[in-house]
């Protein structure tokens, strides 16, 4: 496997007296997509944002591109290229789609930010008709695509992305895991926090199953996604 972009060692984060993740310890490589699945109350949120600096880490090395960022700030975090697309979207709803957008260039990316939008509206083509329509009227699906395509505004060089299948329809669902294909597929490495289980198993090469802030397993998705411990444990089989 190649040096990896981001490596975790150990990990330990929580809040005041309580501690949700118990030593977490994993990699994403370049160019790879990594999977980390559970469900709801596992500690998900708590690793992107311990990953992103907004919540500090308690024990544990976090490096990125070779460097400790461990006690980095989420600013400093971001000006390096580890971006996180939060769940729930969090765009600007009283802003245009275009403003939401070049806020993403805001920290990093803003010399490129013509060439970078036009690489949004390649991606995503119903953004782009939309550029001056606010963001919070746009529908659940497009929220999410205006998500991602802030993220790619800061010209990542790797991808956090918190459930974002969540709250969409079936058909959609299908669409955005295409769409983190596609992305990857450019040679964007992605880390995908998600639940649900059986599609990002598909495009992800390895997978971590978090459970109760720890890893109960981990390893190529393929082999995951055949495994009886898996399928007893997360898809009722």
């Amino acid at each position: 496997m190649a040096e990896p972009l981001l490596a975790v060692d150990g990990l330990a984060a929580g809040y005041g007296a309580t501690e949700i993740l118990r030593g977490l310890s994993m990699s994403v490589a370049p160019g790879e997509i990594v999977a980390v699945l559970g469900s709801n109350g596992v500690g998900k949120t708590t690793l992107n944002m311990a990953l992103s600096g907004i919540v500090r880490a308690r024990r544990g090395r976090i490096s990125f591109l070779g460097e400790d960022i461990t006690g980095a700030s989420p600013a400093d975090i971001v000006a390096r290229g580890l971006i996180h697309v939060p769940e729930g979207r969090k765009i600007f709803p009283g802003m245009a789609v275009r403003e939401n957008l070049e806020l993403g260039s805001y920290r990093r990316g803003k010399a490129a930010r013509a060439a970078n939008l036009e690489r949004v509206f390649a991606i995503f083509p119903r953004l782009k008709d939309r550029t001056a329509q606010l963001a919070g009227t746009l529908s659940g699906g497009e929220q999410q695509m205006l998500a991602i395509g802030r993220g790619l505004m800061a010209e990542p060089k790797l991808l956090i992305l918190d459930e974002p299948s969540l709250g969409l329809s079936p058909l959609l669902v299908e669409e955005m895991f295409a769409l983190v294909r596609r992305i990857n597929a450019e040679g964007l490495a992605v880390l995908l926090v998600e639940q649900n289980v059986v599609q990002s198993l598909e495009i992800a090469s390895r997978a971590f199953i978090l459970e109760n802030g720890a890893f109960a397993l981990q390893g190529d998705a393929r082999e995951l996604a055949a495994s009886d411990e898996l399928r007893r444990a997360y898809l009722g089989m």
